[in-house]
Order: C-alpha cells, then sequence, then structure tokens
C-alpha cells in the first residue's frame, strides 16, 4: 500500500511537470499556453516569458503575471494582466488589469481596470474601471468608472465621471454627470437627473424634479422660505427646497400658547406640488413636528397636510388648508393643544390621539 501511494504521488508530480513543460513549448511557440501554474512570477511554468503569454486558464499561489486571460485566472493574492481579459478573474486581494474586462471579475481588496469593464466587479473595497463599467459594480467602500452601464453598489461613493445608466446605492455619497436614479445615506451630485433621487440630507442637480432630501440645491428647481401657523399656534420659519414635483421641508419654530416652559418646535418633511393653473396649485405634504422644552417635555405630530396655494406678486404664495394628525406625548403632561379628537387612546401611558387640524402660511419663492 505504501509503496502503491509512493507510485500514486510520482506519478501525479510527473504528469504536473510534463503539462507545465509541453506548455511552456508551446506558448514559446505561438504566445499562447492552455494551463499556465505557478507561486509567483517568474516561478512558473510559463517562466520569465509570463508576461508575452496568453493563457486560457491561469492559477498560483500567490501572484500571477500574463499577457490575456481568455478563461479563468485564479490567485492567492493577484492576478495582474497587461492586456485583455474574458472569463472569471478571481484573487484573494486584486486583479490589475492593462486593458478591459469581458468577464467577472473578484477580489478581496480591489479591481481595477485601465479600459472598460464588461462582467460584473465585486471587491471588498473598491472597483475602479478606466472606461465605461457595463456591468454591474458591488463593492465595500467605492466604485469609480469612467461611466456606468449597470448598477453600483457601495458601502461608501460611486462615482461615474461621464453616465450612470443603472441605479447608484451607496451608504454615503453618488455622482455622475447623467443618471438614472440615486440613493445615498448622505448626499447625491448629479447634472440630470431622471428619475428619483433619494438621500439622507442633501441632492444637488442641476435638473432633478424628483428629489429626496431634507435639502434639494436644483438648479432648475425651486426654494422658498416659507411662515405658518397651525392649530396648536406653533409658527414654523421653514426651508423648502426642490425640483418641479418634489420638494424638501426643514424648519424651527416657537408655541404661541401661554404654556408652564417655553416650547420650542422643529419639522422635516416630504411635500410634492400638483399644478393645477397658472398661479395655482396643490402642495401635498407629509411631516414630522415636534415640540419640546428641553427639560423632559415632548410633543410629537405626524402631519399630512393638503394645500392649496396661490401665487402672487411673482415671488410670493399663500396657501391653507386641512391637516390629518397623529399626536403622542407623555400623559403627566397633559398637553390641551387640541380639544377634539377623531380617536384617542386612553390605555397606553402615552397619550395618542388622531384629530384633523389646520395648517397656513406664506413664502417667498427663489
Amino acid at each position: 500500500m505504501k509503496n502503491l501511494l509512493s507510485d500514486t504521488s510520482r506519478l501525479f508530480i510527473i504528469s504536473i511537470l510534463l503539462i507545465a513543460f509541453s506548455t511552456r513549448v508551446f506558448a514559446q511557440r505561438d504566445s499562447t499556453a492552455i494551463v499556465h501554474f505557478g507561486f509567483i512570477y517568474p516561478i512558473s511554468s510559463n517562466g520569465k516569458q509570463a508576461a508575452s503569454i496568453t493563457n486560457r486558464f491561469s492559477l498560483h499561489v500567490i501572484a500571477g503575471l500574463s499577457k490575456a486571460e481568455t478563461g479563468a485566472s485564479i490567485a492567492g493574492v493577484a492576478n495582474v494582466v497587461k492586456q485583455n481579459v474574458s472569463g472569471v478573474q478571481m484573487a484573494g486581494v486584486a486583479n490589475v488589469i492593462g486593458g478591459s474586462a469581458s468577464g467577472a471579475q473578484l477580489a478581496g481588496v480591489a479591481n481595477v481596470t485601465r479600459g472598460g469593464a464588461a462582467g460584473a466587479q465585486l471587491a471588498g473595497f473598491a472597483n475602479i474601471a478606466g472606461a465605461e463599467a457595463r456591468g454591474a459594480q458591488v463593492a465595500g467602500f467605492l466604485n469609480l468608472a469612467d461611466a456606468s452601464g449597470a448598477a453600483q453598489v457601495a458601502g461608501f461613493a460611486n462615482i461615474a465621471r461621464k453616465n450612470a445608466k443603472g441605479a447608484q446605492v451607496a451608504g454615503f455619497l453618488n455622482r455622475a454627470e447623467e443618471a438614472n436614479a440615486q440613493i445615498a445615506g448622505f448626499a447625491n451630485v448629479a447634472k440630470k437627473v431622471k428619475g428619483i433621487q433619494l438621500a439622507g440630507f442633501i441632492n444637488i442637480a442641476d435638473s432633478s424634479d424628483y428629489p429626496i432630501a431634507l435639502f434639494n440645491f436644483i438648479k432648475n428647481g425651486e426654494k422658498s422660505v416659507a411662515v405658518t401657523i397651525d392649530e396648536t399656534m406653533t409658527g414654523i420659519v421653514s426651508f423648502r427646497s426642490g425640483g418641479r414635483v418634489l420638494y424638501g421641508i426643514a424648519g424651527v419654530g416657537y408655541n404661541l400658547k401661554d404654556n408652564p416652559e417655553p416650547m420650542y418646535a422643529a419639522e422635516g418633511g416630504l411635500g410634492a406640488h400638483i399644478a393645477l393653473a397658472r398661479s395655482f396649485r396643490l402642495n401635498l405634504e407629509a411631516v414630522s413636528h415636534t415640540l419640546t422644552d428641553f427639560d423632559g417635555g415632548s410633543y410629537f405630530k405626524n402631519s399630512l397636510r393638503v394645500l392649496p396655494a396661490l401665487k402672487f406678486a411673482d415671488r410670493f404664495e399663500a396657501f391653507a388648508g386641512p391637516t390629518l394628525n397623529y399626536v403622542s406625548y407623555g400623559r403627566e403632561h397633559d398637553y390641551d393643544f387640541v380639544k377634539h379628537y377623531i380617536w384617542k387612546n386612553n390605555t397606553s401611558k402615552d397619550f395618542q390621539g388622531l384629530f384633523v387640524g389646520f395648517n397656513a402660511g406664506v413664502q417667498f419663492l427663489f
């Protein structure tokens, strides 16, 4: 049995050596190889000629170097290819391509392609394409391409120097010249957006009809400063900004009633313009509103507003309309802002109620 195992091991080693020898001879003859085995350049079946040889299959313990790859290339650390690749590339750290890639690239840290990438790129840290990335780019931190033809999904940022035809989804920032849809935890930046821009804080664009954020700086959109009053006698000064349809609302204010402690207000939300006539439109708003005395007393209200609005004197607009409100606060405070409720919960420790109110105001458009 021991001799049999020994003979089998010898046969395996001899077979590998014969494959490596025949591959190298074949490679030296016409600069192509069926297989390329190695440890790290130049310790491989292609030896010092590896950079001038195209391979159909490559497997390296640490790193491989080649002219081009037409099948699969796998390395424990890195695949380095001077020209183009097709097929699948897998590396523990990085795939570095001097030309373009037409197959899938998977790397523990980064995929870097000087040309375009027609297939998917998946990396633990970053995907970088010098030309268009026509396939999806998915990275733990950053996706960067000259243009993007499919989705870009990153933990931190997606950047397309030109157009992003697919959706951009990032934990912090998306940037493109033209984009179809952008979703970011903090900010989206573009020149023209055809679909939605959704950000946790700010959207910036030359043209975007559907921005969703507290602050939206749209060049061909609308910005305004509004002063409003509601059924609780809370006055709010708010900044409203957005595109032709959607806009964001962020405001601060003060409750004008004679409360035991001064009550300060803050609100944030989203609105939509519905044009009805040249100087008349309907503003629909969904807003979260808080009153607090900064000493444990808080009054929370979520509202849906239907506000007919009339524009006058070119840059001014007056609006007023009904609101549907859900309110909650601690029962120990017994706020009496509203007397009549459609529904209220008398069983929990916090007061909860639903009522119809109003909101009215005037805003300066710029």
